[in-house]
């Protein structure tokens, strides 16, 4: 199984997710570390290559965790947020961008060891 690392404060803002949320997020994870692909996602290219949205929903609004396991050393999770709109903000998807390029170097720096 490949490791989950998070980048920034992505574990933290899971971690504020009500606990319904954050246990559907934490399977979901746990089946893309198995191989499978997350019950409920689409991919999210604008943010790099191999990203995906996983959507997690329940009573107390839509969350969204973005991950890219495309990198050999680990499935990094970039993000995560409620979405308060449909369209999912501007700020949001930069800052998972950013995360994306750290990853990428984490990923880079990871095979050199």
């Amino acid at each position: 199984m490949k490791p989950i690392r998070f980048v920034g404060s992505a574990k933290d803002d899971i971690s504020v997710f009500p606990n319904a949320a954050r246990i559907r997020a934490g399977h979901e994870l746990f089946m893309v570390q198995s191989g499978r692909d997350p019950d409920d996602w689409k991919p999210i290219s604008v943010i790099g290559p191999g990203a995906r949205e996983i959507r997690v929903r329940d009573s107390s609004g839509a969350f969204r965790v973005i991950y890219v396991a495309k990198f050999e050393d680990a499935i990094y999770v970039l993000h995560a947020f409620q979405k308060k709109t449909q369209k999912t903000a501007v700020n949001d998807l930069d800052l998972a961008k950013e995360r994306y390029r750290i990853a990428r170097e984490l990923s880079q720096g990871a095979k050199h060891d």
